[in-house]
C-alpha cells in the first residue's frame, strides 16, 4: 500500500470517528439526563481537548515522527468512543470528550503533517485530496450514526462498532503513514527550529489568517445554515436540514479536484477565487429569502472554501521545509491551532451579532470574513516566496 493511500484511510478515519459520535448527541442527552446547558458544558469538553493538542501535537511529531502520533492518537480516538457512548452522567461525558478532542486535535495535526511529507515527496499538490476524503469519511460516520439510530442501536453499541471499525483501518494502513526513519534520526538528531521564531514570520501569519477565516465561514455555515431557514425564510426542519447537506458534499467534491486546480493556477489563485466564491455565496444566501436560492449560496460557498484550509496547511508545511527536505511540523501545528480558535469561537461569535441584529446580517458578515481570504492568501504567497528566497541565499553562503 502506498503512503498515498494510507494517508487517505487516516484522513477518512478521522473524519468517520468525528462523524459517528456527533449525531449521537440527542440519545447522549437523554441517557445522561442533561438539558441543553449542562449538554452545552459537556461538549464544552471536545473543544478544550482539540486546542490543548493542537498546541503540543507539532512537537511531538517534530520528537517522533508523524507515524508514531497518528498511531497513538489513532487508537485513543477509537478507545475514547466507547466510552462517550456509555456515559452516564455530564461529568463522565465531559471527560470522555476531553480526551476525544485530545486524541482527535493530535490525529489531525499529525495526519497532515503526514499529508505535507506525502506531498512533499510527490511533488505535487495533494493536501486538498487528502481532505476530501475526511469529508466522505465523516458523511459516512454520519450516515452509520443516522442508521444506527434509526435501528434503535444505543449509543455504546453504536459507537463500540465504530471504534472497532476505526481500529481496523488503523492496523491496515499504520506502518505505512510517513515517519521520520531511525537512519534520519541519527543524524538528525534532536532537531532544532530554524530561522525566525513562528510568531516572527508574516508569511506564517497570513496563512493563519487564511485558515482562521475559512474555519469562521465553514463554522458558521454547519451550526446556523439551518436556522437560518427555519427562522428568517419559511422553510421546515428537514428542509432547512439540505442547506448544510449540500454545503458538504459541495465541499468534498471540490476537494477531490483541489489539488488539479491548484497544479493548474497556483494556490493563490485558488484560494483567491475560492474566498470570492465563499462570499458571494454566503451573501447570497443571507439576503435572498428563497430557500432554493440558499441552497445555492449554500454548496457555491461550500465549493469555495473547500480548497483554503488544506491548501493553507500545504503551504505552512513548504514555508517549514529545511534543506533536507524535512521540517513544517511546528508550522502546520500554529496554523492549525489558530484555525481551531476559529471553528470554536467562530459560532458563538456569529450568533452574537445575530441576536442584536439578525441571522441574515450574521451571514454577511461570515461572507466579509470569506472573502478576507483573498488579499490575506495573496500576500501569504508572496512573502513566503521572500522567505523562501532567502533561506535559499544563506544556504549558499553556507
Amino acid at each position: 500500500m502506498s503512503q498515498r493511500l494510507s494517508v487517505i484511510v487516516v484522513f477518512a478515519l478521522n473524519g468517520a470517528t468525528l462523524g459517528s459520535w456527533a449525531p449521537r448527541t440527542p440519545a447522549l442527552s437523554e441517557q445522561i439526563g442533561a438539558g441543553p446547558g449542562a449538554l452545552g458544558l459537556a461538549l464544552l469538553g471536545a473543544s478544550i481537548g482539540m486546542l490543548s493538542a493542537a498546541t503540543v501535537s507539532g512537537r511531538l511529531v517534530e520528537r517522533f515522527g508523524p507515524r508514531a502520533v497518528v498511531i497513538v492518537s489513532g487508537v485513543a480516538i477509537c478507545a475514547v468512543l466507547p466510552a462517550i457512548g456509555g456515559a452516564q452522567s455530564v461529568p463522565w461525558l465531559a471527560v470522555a470528550l476531553v480526551g476525544l478532542g485530545a486524541s482527535s486535535g493530535a490525529l489531525d495535526v499529525s495526519m497532515n503533517i503526514a499529508g505535507v511529507a506525502v506531498e512533499r515527496a510527490r511533488n505535487k499538490p495533494t493536501m486538498p485530496l487528502f481532505h476530501a476524503w475526511f469529508s466522505f469519511g465523516a458523511l459516512a460516520g454520519s450516515g452509520g450514526a443516522a442508521l444506527a439510530a434509526t435501528l434503535g442501536a444505543s449509543p455504546l453499541r453504536h459507537l463500540t462498532v465504530a471504534a472497532a471499525a476505526g481500529l481496523v483501518m488503523l492496523a491496515a494502513v499504520a506502518l505505512r503513514v510517513p515517519g521520520l526513519s531511525p537512519r534520519a534520526a541519527r543524524v538528525a538528531g534532536p532537531r532544532k527550529a530554524s530561522g525566525p521564531a513562528l510568531v516572527k514570520r508574516p508569511a506564517l501569519w497570513l496563512l493563519a489568517l487564511v485558515a482562521l477565516c475559512s474555519a469562521i465561514a465553514e463554522g458558521t455555515s454547519s451550526d446556523w445554515s439551518a436556522l437560518l431557514l427555519t427562522s428568517e425564510q419559511g422553510a421546515g426542519e428537514g428542509a432547512a436540514a439540505l442547506a448544510y447537506a449540500g454545503f458538504a458534499l459541495a465541499m468534498a467534491f471540490a476537494r477531490l479536484g483541489g489539488s488539479w486546480l491548484q497544479t493548474r493556477f497556483g494556490p493563490a489563485r485558488v484560494l483567491a477565487t475560492g474566498a470570492a466564491l465563499a462570499a458571494v455565496g454566503l451573501t447570497v444566501a443571507a439576503i435572498v429569502a428563497v430557500p432554493a436560492v440558499s441552497y445555492a449560496g449554500f454548496a457555491l460557498a461550500g465549493g469555495g472554501l473547500a480548497a483554503c484550509f488544506p491548501v493553507a496547511l500545504g503551504l505552512a508545511g513548504e514555508a517549514g521545509k529545511r534543506a533536507d527536505n524535512s521540517g513544517g511540523e511546528r508550522e502546520v501545528a500554529f496554523v492549525t491551532a489558530i484555525a481551531y480558535t476559529g471553528f470554536l469561537a467562530g459560532p458563538p461569535v456569529i450568533g452574537g451579532i445575530a441576536h442584536l441584529t439578525s441571522l441574515s446580517v450574521s451571514f454577511v458578515v461570515a461572507g466579509v470574513v470569506a472573502a478576507v481570504i483573498a488579499p490575506a492568501a495573496v500576500g501569504a504567497t508572496r512573502l513566503a516566496a521572500k522567505e523562501r528566497a532567502a533561506r535559499e541565499r544563506l544556504g549558499a553562503l553556507r
